[in-house]
């Protein structure tokens, strides 16, 4: 039986191949996200369970292609195909479980700093150069190059410098994260704050512990997989540890962080399932607090416009199991590209969260 079966989600990787190796006499694949990308992920867990029900891996590629073009119901046939094979359950549902308290989801529209703002031109400009003279497999280095540096420029001028400054007043989502914090504070209660990225995790977990006065705690893909038991023991037990950075590569399954009831997504992982599998290390069994979810999005930025494609991607997954659309950023046109990326300023300036 396999548990989180996500992680054979690639039929190539090494710990894939390892796994469809056992032999057994009845396979199980235990997971919360069967789709998290494309409908590929769910042929490898298949592969596993129940190898050659949807034929080869490029059989079920074309399969799948056939399907989309379908104008109704695309994925109706392979919907039926497999759902003898798949028992669904929802926490949301109350016949599972009756007690679970409620969760509210809340998208946080943080302004840019007008540092943060420059930089972004600087790095939109710069893409729309190279795109001119680059193409193939080096045009798409330097758009995912360029995606990375601008989440890091919302994120902090910082994060992207490398100048170990950090200031307040240089990010509009470090003023948001105090408003949030100081409620937090001031009901005593406790949060998770996730990050993609490691380099983030030390400076959110200063300038958190500045606003709650109080240290918390840190976990990422360096500490020590002994050390995480404690950790987690330590928030869900010590009333005095107030918060809990993440990265959410490490952090974000397999943790029970019930003590939680706020949970901030500092920055999007621009992948529904990864980040609803983190916000679920507070929302699950055990939980008896209700859970408000808050997701940072800088307006006028790629982030508020890739925001919108998660939305629509959310029902890859959801309308094929109750498939959708897997957008690839790299193979937009480069107008296609360039409108995604360029800055709306008078939004972007704009403060408030409405």
């Amino acid at each position: 039986m396999l548990d989180e079966a996500q992680a054979i989600k690639n039929p190539g990787a090494k710990q894939t191949k390892s796994v469809k190796r056992l032999k057994a006499e009845t396979r199980i694949a235990l997971t919360g996200t069967p789709i998290e990308n494309r409908l590929g992920d769910l042929w490898s867990i298949f592969d596993f369970i129940n190898p050659g029900l949807l034929g080869s891996s490029k059989e079920f590629s074309a399969f799948v292609k056939r399907l989309a073009d379908r104008p109704h119901n695309p994925y109706g046939p392979l919907r039926e195909l497999v759902r003898p094979y798949i028992l669904r359950r929802l926490k949301t549902d109350k016949s599972i479980i009756a007690d679970l308290p409620d969760k509210t989801e809340v998208k946080t529209f943080c302004p840019l700093s007008r540092k943060q703002a420059a930089l972004y031109q600087q790095a939109v400009a710069e893409l729309a150069g190279h795109l001119e003279e680059v193409n193939g497999i080096k045009r798409r280095g330097i758009v995912l190059a360029l995606l990375m540096r601008l989440k890091q420029i919302c994120n902090h001028p910082s994060q992207w410098l490398g100048d170990g400054a950090w200031n307040e007043e240089d990010s509009g989502k470090l003023v948001r994260l105090r408003d949030i914090a100081e409620v937090v504070a001031a009901r005593q209660e406790k949060a998770l704050i996730f990050t993609q990225f490691k380099e983030t995790t030390a400076p959110l977990v200063a300038f958190l512990g500045s606003v709650f006065g109080r240290p918390g705690l840190v976990l990422h893909g360096e500490t020590e997989v002994k050390k995480r038991k404690d950790l987690v023991r330590q928030f869900q037990e010590d009333e005095d540890v107030p918060f809990f950075v993440l990265s959410v590569k490490a952090g974000g399954t397999g943790l029970n962080l019930t003590a939680a009831s706020h949970v901030i997504h500092f920055d999007r992982w621009w992948n529904p399932a990864v980040e609803n599998q983190a916000t679920d290390r507070a929302f699950r069994i055990g939980q008896t607090k209700n859970v408000l979810v808050h997701k940072f999005v800088c307006r006028g930025t790629v982030e508020e416009k890739i925001d919108h494609m998660i939305e629509s991607k959310k029902q890859l997954a959801g309308d094929f199991l109750s498939g959708g659309a897997d957008i690839l950023l790299t193979e937009m046109k480069d107008e296609e590209l360039l409108r995604l990326v360029t800055l709306d300023l008078g939004a972007a300036m704009k403060e408030g969260n409405e």
